[in-house]
């Protein structure tokens, strides 16, 4: 005899079934049941979010730190709108996340009920799968097929729609084992290829990390390359996906990259893209290789066929699981002697930050103080925003994953992301970098770790505009200004008043006093860096983009 329970309990005992071991969550009266439920189990952690949209980033977060689909909850209509940030990160981020929304009933579906959206539909088009329980009973099988499409192939998003009624049935149901990640291993003829390409490649070079990526890959994939002397590249973003100080790491691809590197890619013979999509920022606006990419050739390696063949026409095409794929080179017998000696020095040289006494608070000496006082692992967190450039370019992210930022440019992210990494690795430093606009749009997650007594190191650049629209602005309309200015808040006193520890800090030679100080805290800090709009970026200045 099957013993009878409500469908909130049937999907709480699901997600433990399937691993879970922590939800995000801001509360609403459509899943009342799965909170009721959850109040009986604590093998299930249950943070309680201050906005739907810090509630997404968490669990984009949670899902990079373990290759286990995040799990989010939300209410209808505004709670899952607002939660579509999250959804659409971890699509174009191919992170495994599951996003619960609780529904009107069954009963008034269809009648533009109060807070009803039809959520297969809005959330279709960004998630790998978007459904609706209506069964209770089915509840076992929506969960393990949620998981299993959430981490196989290109990791993503799924959501799926929880009918409050559909909560509160109680019936008999069965449920199932955990779902692992499914694996593929590289064809042995595809291997063979690549070997014969790269025995005739002159100036190859890969470019790495994306889907299923993780710590045991890079480091097999450094193996092999070291081997045959192969420069490799980092994708936006993407730079723990390979430990940085490996004499093949040549840099990273995105905003501002190093232009030697961008002048190497140009003038490879062959490109092994293992894992990344080569997406826009990547590439340049699909520039730096194009999609035909004639006198160069592509093998592109991903673990999804929808992604082989979608965009770039590949020379060779390698569907495979990363770590499987990684794993098979690292045991080849292949052999070369290329040229990543030389990319590595002058990636060294790119990343080597030097003074400039024009600036009065210079985040480039900022960066190098953080390199000196913070452990090599130390986790770094951003939104969208031109502050971001100075760790991309500066900061060795040595450890995988240590790079938490969302290659669809959302803002908002640094906050949470860095709040859920604190509660998931507290025994490793976590550090949240933000714009001003940046922190604004999700900076009261700052409640959420203080509730949950996290260690939280928070830096946000404050220069008073959204600096990144003010760029383009100055490029496309020079000495025009609209719309851009910020008028902002005391960000120390704020982070006080959530019960943190702050300081301001104006000139470079304050910042390292104030990090001292900080790190000899506990708890939420807040270093409130004000900063001079006209030094944009690492490399180049308002007044220089203007002058163009």
């Amino acid at each position: 005899m099957i013993e009878k329970r409500t469908g909130g309990r049937i999907l709480v005992d699901n997600l433990v079934a399937q691993g879970c071991d922590r939800i995000f969550h801001v509360p609403g009266e459509s899943f009342l049941a799965v909170l009721d439920a959850l109040h009986d189990v604590p093998a299930i952690d249950v943070i309680t979010c201050r906005q739907e949209g810090g509630v997404g980033f968490m669990a984009c977060a949670d899902g990079s730190m373990t290759g286990r689909p995040g799990v989010a909850f939300v209410t209808r209509g505004p709670g899952a709108t607002n939660a579509s940030i999250g959804v659409h990160v971890a699509m174009q981020d191919s992170i495994p996340m599951i996003l619960f929304i609780g529904d009107v009933d069954r009963s008034m579906r269809d009648r533009e009920g109060f807070q009803e959206v039809d959520f297969p539909a809005f959330f279709g088009p960004i998630s790998k799968w978007a459904t609706r329980i209506e069964d209770a009973a089915r509840i076992p099988e929506y969960v393990a097929r949620a998981f299993n499409v959430a981490q196989s192939g290109r990791p993503g998003p799924v959501v799926i729609a929880l009918p409050e009624d559909m909560l509160c049935d109680v019936v008999e149901a069965i449920d199932r084992p955990k779902v692992e990640r499914l694996a593929q291993a590289p064809d042995a003829t595809a291997l063979s290829r690549l070997e014969t390409l790269l025995s005739n490649a002159k100036n190859p070079i890969a470019i790495v990390g994306g889907a299923g990526w993780n710590a045991q890959c890079g480091a097999d994939f450094a193996a092999w390359a070291e081997r045959i002397g192969l420069p490799v590249a980092t994708a936006f973003r993407r730079q723990d996906s390979l430990p940085t100080g490996s004499p093949v790491f040549a840099g990273n691809l995105g905003y501002g990259p190093n232009p030697r590197l961008v002048q190497r890619i140009k003038s490879a013979d062959l490109v092994l893209s293992v894992g990344a999509r080569l997406g826009e920022a990547t590439t340049d606006g699909y520039t730096l290789i194009t999609p035909d990419h004639p006198d160069q050739i592509l093998v592109h390696v991903h673990p999804d066929p929808e992604e082989l063949d979608r965009v770039y026409r590949t020379d060779l095409a390698i569907c495979a699981d990363m770590a499987s794929f990684a794993r098979a080179l690292n045991g080849s017998a292949m052999s070369g002697s290329f040229a990543a000696a030389e990319a590595h020095a002058e990636w060294i040289d790119w990343n080597t930050p030097r003074p400039r006494d024009e600036v009065q608070l210079d985040l480039g000496q900022c960066v190098a103080a953080m390199r000196e006082r913070l452990p090599a692992d130390a986790i770094f967190c951003n939104g969208a925003g031109n502050f971001s450039g100075w760790w991309h370019r500066y900061w060795p992210y040595a450890a995988h994953p240590s790079q938490l930022a969302p290659t669809a440019g959302a803002m908002g992210y640094g906050v949470p992301a860095a709040t859920a990494v604190a509660i998931r690795a507290p025994d490793r430093v976590a550090v949240a970098l933000a714009g001003d606009g940046d922190f604004m749009m999700n900076g009261q997650e700052m409640a959420t770790a203080v509730q949950h007594g996290v260690d939280l190191l928070v830096l946000v650049i404050d220069n008073s505009a959204y600096g990144t629209i003010r760029m383009h602005q100055e490029r496309e309309y020079p000495a025009r200004l609209s719309g851009t200015t910020l008028r902002n808040p005391d960000f120390a006193a704020l982070a006080r008043a959530y019960g943190g520890w702050a300081e301001k800090v104006d000139r470079t030679d304050q910042f390292t006093p104030a990090l001292d100080r900080a790190m000899a805290e506990k708890g939420l800090r807040l270093l409130h860096l004000r900063t001079d709009v006209e030094f944009i970026t690492a490399a180049t200045t308002i007044t220089a983009i203007r002058n163009r």
